[in-house]
């Protein structure tokens, strides 16, 4: 295909619920000429309990249901799904999958100062050790501190993101990692960049905390151009969002997490395609 008609699709972009429009905005901001279609998997979601077969199985579902929209990539902005599905995926399919956790591993090997690197995420992302393999590949030296934080993403859908229960519950995740000397924290999972400022209070200056967010726009950003698919940016993208569960449910967390462009939210059962007219 002809990078000018790349140019004009839209982006594919998926996770288990609401969690990777932390993404999407990190997209939408640095991309403004992109368009974008989201789909967040709500009836099914979220993945973090569930087993990796069963991930895999429904991240090629969602694939495929977004390369009906005619998308030029497909985002897969859940780390569990990035864990069970990413390097399947890369073989399967054409287009290019990016998932968010290879930009959030450079992000921190590059900027921690003594290779002392925590990672916090569901019991999917850190039982797979998935990171702590990447973050080893970039830099044998390294050392990694891994902590499933089941409870966050909880914490997060009820917009519960500050006050004295979550507060004892991170601490009583941070603190071994406070005590082993971590210098640098990947945020490991695409719901926790909203709990950036507690965890800053809990963990203080000298920890860096990575949002695999903002890493995973550059890697998209980086991506296209080096393919010659960057929209032109003569206009401002076009952006739908689709879900499998409840609409009133996803558009009131969706607002949280992205804001009023959720509005428009569409509810699929990922066998037709409705006319997004994008």
């Amino acid at each position: 295909m002809v990078g000018a008609r790349m140019n004009r699709r839209p982006i594919g972009m998926f996770d288990s619920g609401v969690g990777g429009l932390t993404v999407a905005r990190s997209v939408i901001d640095l991309l403004p000429g992109e368009s974008l279609v989201y789909l967040g998997d709500d009836a099914r979601g979220p993945y973090g309990p569930r087993q990796p077969d069963e991930v895999l199985g429904f991240s090629r579902e969602i694939i495929e249901y977004l390369l009906g929209f005619g998308v030029k990539m497909v985002v897969i902005a859940c780390n569990s799904a990035t864990a069970a599905a990413l390097e399947r995926a890369h073989l399967e399919y054409e287009i290019p999958i990016v998932g968010v956790l290879e930009p959030g591993v450079r992000a921190a090997v590059r900027r921690s100062p003594r290779l002392q690197i925590g990672v916090i995420g569901t019991r999917l992302t850190i039982g797979s050790g998935v990171y702590e393999r990447a973050i080893r590949r970039k830099d044998g030296r390294a050392s990694v501190f891994g902590q499933a934080c089941p409870e966050f993403v909880e914490f997060v859908e009820r917009g519960e993101v500050e006050g004295d229960h979550i507060y004892e519950v991170a601490l009583g995740y941070l603190e071994p990692m406070k005590q082993w000397g971590m210098d640098t924290l990947i945020m490991g999972c695409t719901h926790y960049p909203l709990l950036a400022g507690l965890l800053s209070d809990i963990l203080g200056p000298d920890v860096a905390l990575i949002s695999s967010a903002d890493e995973t726009a550059c890697e998209v950003e980086d991506i296209l151009d080096r393919l010659g698919w960057l929209a032109d940016g003569s206009t401002a993208g076009r952006h739908r969002f689709l879900t499998t569960g409840d609409i009133a449910k996803s558009t009131e967390l969706g607002r949280m997490f992205l804001g009023p462009e959720v509005e428009g939210a569409i509810h699929v059962d990922l066998k037709t395609h409705p006319d997004l007219g994008i």
